[in-house]
């Protein structure tokens, strides 16, 4: 009998979790060195956008398919492999510094073979966390995670940002694979609780193979059928459209429009940890309107308004512009935090995997694009012009959020539209 089953959680689980957060620590500092690193060997908004493309694509292109497989494999291994690669890959680019051989492009390919793993990893580690904590304590530890991850968005940015002025940045790489090794090394001695096996395929001899691409089409033919969630979708591809390019743009507005350096960044992203704290206490503590669609629409014009001034900030007046993603910041738990509340109550639990997973996937497909459209136009005309365009476009989007019917009215008709999207996805019988 194993702990999980004698009920003895606390121990093994808290061993595998501080762990866990101490790498979570490890990269974040590194994906900030990295960032700045690229910053200053090219100063380049294109070069910046491009490496953000590059970490995003794997989470865009695996996840359908990655919760999947992680219901079909050995958790514990995929953590495992997941942490240990996070870990080599630091090791060897820490090698490349070294012997002063690193390049742009070595970077680039850490970070995709960096976000690869994370793609399997956090799936792996959500799905687990279920089977190895009571379900009357799930609410405590999801509390908890929100916390670490808070903590690691404020404090990482100005640590880096300290480290990499004081340290070359292989020291900094082997401080990830240090952290690397916390998390694995409890995974080394401690089993983790497996599901029971994935339920055979439908259609008799498909192959393992067959069955995923399966979940992924159900998952495809449940958004499509359902109005209301395909509007919503296109909200959220509209705001990582908008989104992300100004998040990648950071540290080019920093150098040459602010004219700061490292700390300033740090400074930034800290405001913006700071709002993501606040903003999810107000939620917590408010709850949101009652229809929810309508905290989502109000925090997207939060948004807005707070791009809107990061842009509009003066080079004289940083403050303005820590004002500006404080409020941003402070906006997204508003904006996105509902999105999932209204997912999780109209979808059905046996879909929610594929539904969730496939509605983030096509909601970040689009990130690709304002990236490669934004990275040259920053280059070309002043850094500020996609901060400005995208916030105003973020407001008026928001604003003609309430003028759609289908969207307004998406969870009083859930019941009919999840109940016909269901029955799509069942076999033909007879």
């Amino acid at each position: 009998m194993t702990v999980w089953q004698q009920g003895k959680w606390q121990r093994p689980f808290f061993t595998i979790w501080i762990g866990q957060a101490f790498s979570l620590i490890g990269s974040s500092l590194v994906q900030f060195a990295l960032v700045w690193w690229l910053t200053a060997k090219t100063g380049s908004a294109t070069v910046l956008a491009v490496a953000t493309l590059i970490a995003l694509l794997p989470d865009i292109l695996l996840a359908p398919v990655a919760g999947a497989l992680v219901d079909r494999w050995n958790r514990r291994i995929v953590i495992l492999v997941a942490d240990s690669t996070i870990g080599l890959v630091s090791l060897l680019l820490a090698f490349l510094f070294i012997t002063d051989s690193a390049e742009v492009w070595h970077i680039c390919v850490v970070m995709l073979v960096r976000a690869a793993a994370g793609a399997f990893h956090w799936p792996a580690m959500e799905a687990s966390t279920s089977l190895m904590v009571p379900e009357r304590h799930l609410s405590r530890v999801a509390g908890l995670n929100q916390a670490m991850n808070g903590v690691v968005t404020v404090v990482s940015p100005p640590l880096g940002a300290l480290l990499y002025a004081v340290l070359p940045i292989q020291q900094i790489l082997f401080v990830d694979v240090g952290t690397a090794l916390l998390a694995v090394i409890p995974l080394l001695f401690i089993p983790l609780p497996q599901p029971p096996r994935a339920a055979a395929p439908t259609e008799a001899g498909a192959a393992p193979a067959a069955s995923v691409w399966r979940d992924v089409r159900d998952g495809f033919r449940y958004i499509a059928a359902w109005r209301g969630l395909v509007i919503l979708m296109g909200i959220g591809m509209a705001v990582n459209f908008l989104m992300e390019p100004a998040f990648a743009l950071a540290p080019i507005l920093v150098t040459n429009h602010f004219g700061g350096e490292a700390l300033e960044l740090a400074w930034l992203e800290s405001a913006w940890g700071v709002g993501m704290a606040v903003g999810g206490l107000l939620l917590g503590v408010w709850g949101g309107f009652k229809r929810r669609i309508v905290t989502t629409l109000v925090g997207m014009v939060g948004l807005g308004v707070g791009v809107l001034v990061l842009g509009l900030a003066p080079a004289s007046a940083f403050w303005m512009g820590l004002v500006g993603l404080f409020i941003t910041g402070c906006m997204m738990p508003v904006a996105s935090g509902p999105l999932h509340a209204i997912m999780q109550a109209t979808v059905e639990p046996g879909m929610q995997g594929r539904v969730l997973s496939t509605f983030s996937a096509v909601v970040w497909a689009v990130s690709p694009a304002g990236l490669l459209i934004v990275g040259p136009v920053a280059d070309a005309v002043d850094v500020r012009v996609p901060y400005i365009a995208g916030g105003l476009a973020l407001v008026l989007l928001g604003i003609a959020g309430f003028f759609i019917p289908a969207l307004m009215h998406i969870e009083q008709n859930r019941r009919e539209a999840t109940s016909e999207a269901a029955a799509s996805t069942q076999p033909a019988t007879g």
